[in-house]
């Protein structure tokens, strides 16, 4: 078994607290809330809920709540609900909302090959999130199949999406780590790859086992690590220069323990592709000559291509496990369903977002996105605009895709180490939101003695650590659970 560690983060000993909407929230394992038995009814809620967060520890943090029933009804708790927040990755909500809306639950992201005549193939993505070194693969025989055993000229066509690959708003720790990886029209095993480091003799540097010797020789490493004795802490810090050709690995691990992986962002996207691309044609024994990136050109037939898992898939990996690669690639998707003139594809994609979430009710004022995934620390979202996207969706004939693509508390994704052996276990589905100094949870309760509820909570400029502010929203969370009718 091995340690996996993102690229730029501290082992979790030393309490580093590092700006997350992370890929898979895996640090989310906070003390289940206290709780009691006793019912509450809606005119005691706000004095519940008030003694939660009046505390002392949280008298400088920022609390945005809102609480009402799914379908109509009075509001049952509001707390600065129409006041900006920094979201996290609750404006995954919003996302993935209108991707649904706009493109379907069937709707699939195709990877195609184009022949081009005189031995040239041109290759175009279209943001595949899913793309691995499984469905290159594929294609690689399914250019076999059509009698092909030489390329001369491998076009990669980049067209597809426009704009940065790195939202420019991301802080440098994000972009250094894997959940910051670019996004692109070729997107192949989420844009990471991964290295290990393994322990050696005491006062000896840890060695580097790179898992793709083509990405090797795209960097050249600084190795400043070193192996301790048992009795020493580990930790271990990579870190990339802003060249992005040198990789500076500091830290240490004791002798004998368990090497680390560390997940790496791609510089280039479009010659990952190709090198990656280049192996797996070599497996059918297919040769390849000249590569190279183009964004232009016309493609004549098809004769391979791969595709994504349906949008109801995709959806489930971008709010379970809280992937920004995915709400990003969807973000891009939205941009086929409007006309671009001289704007990025993430730009039209906020359009889109925007517009969808104005049909299902969303007050366009009670938001400002900067992004698909949350990762930014310029996106405001109130409360309000989450409970309406929430209470929008419901009425839709997609609901249940929608709500099937959000963690159960105590069950599944980010919250399945939360809630367990509370009342709120299997009854919440919500979204997580984690960013230094801001989190958030935001979803629907079956509540048992009471109708079904939606409910937004965020909590900002928090200097107590993560868990201390997971813990006190569960306790509302649990508190929604007791309420009956009085």
């Amino acid at each position: 078994m091995t340690r996996k560690i993102s690229l730029g983060l501290m082992l979790l000993f030393l309490g580093t607290q590092i700006g997350v909407t992370q890929s898979a929230a895996k640090a989310q394992t906070p003390v289940a809330p206290t709780t009691t038995t006793k019912s509450i009814c809606s005119t005691q809620l706000g004095t519940a809920i008030d003694a939660v967060i009046n505390r002392p520890l949280f008298s400088r943090v920022r609390w945005g709540i809102l609480v009402q029933p799914l379908s109509t009804g009075p509001t049952l708790y509001s707390r600065d609900a129409q006041k900006y927040f920094t979201p996290a990755s609750n404006l995954k909500l919003l996302t993935t909302a209108a991707a649904l809306q706009q493109l379907g639950a069937n709707f699939r992201i195709r990877t195609s090959i184009y022949q081009n005549g005189n031995g040239v193939l041109r290759v175009v993505g279209r943001g595949d999130p899913s793309l691995s070194d499984t469905q290159l693969q594929t294609l690689a025989q399914q250019l076999k199949q059509k009698g092909i055993t030489q390329i001369q000229r491998l076009i990669a066509d980049d067209s597809y999406i426009q704009g940065d690959i790195v939202n420019p708003t991301w802080q440098w720790e994000d972009v250094q780590s894997d959940y910051g990886a670019p996004v692109s029209s070729f997107i192949l095993n989420q844009n990471i790859f991964s290295l290990k480091l393994v322990p050696q003799a005491v006062g000896k540097s840890l060695q580097v086992v790179w898992t793709d010797a083509g990405e090797a020789r795209q960097w050249r490493t600084i190795n400043q690590s070193v192996t301790v004795a048992q009795n020493q802490p580990s930790y271990v810090n990579v870190t990339r220069e802003l060249s992005g050709t040198v990789l500076r690995i500091q830290g240490q691990l004791t002798t004998n323990s368990e090497p680390s992986l560390i997940d790496l962002p791609v510089i280039d996207p479009n010659y990952y592709f190709l090198r990656r691309f280049r192996t797996a044609l070599a497996t059918e024994k297919i040769t390849l000559g000249q590569i190279l990136v183009a964004n232009s050109g016309v493609n004549q037939e098809e004769i391979a291509f791969v595709e994504s898992p349906t949008l109801s898939e995709l959806l489930a990996e971008t709010n379970l496990n809280s992937n920004n690669l995915y709400a990003e690639a969807l973000l891009r998707a939205l941009a086929v369903k409007k006309p671009r003139v001289n704007q990025t594809s993430a730009d039209v994609g906020l359009e889109v977002v925007k517009a969808s979430l104005t049909q299902l009710g969303v007050d366009p004022a009670n938001y400002i996105l900067v992004d698909g995934s949350g990762l930014s620390r310029r996106n405001l979202v109130t409360p309000e605009a989450l409970v309406q996207t929430l209470r929008g969706i419901a009425r839709t004939p997609t609901a249940y895709i929608y709500r099937a693509s959000l963690p159960v508390a105590g069950k599944s994704g980010t919250l399945k180490g939360r809630f367990q052996d509370t009342p709120a276990e299997g009854i919440v589905q919500a979204k997580t939101g984690t960013l230094t100094g801001a989190i958030s949870l935001s979803g629907y309760m079956n509540a048992p003695k009471y109708e079904p509820l939606v409910f937004s909570i965020i909590v900002n400029q928090s200097e107590q650590p993560a868990t201390v502010v997971r813990q006190a929203i569960d306790e509302i969370v649990v508190l929604l659970t007791q309420l009956q009718r009085c």
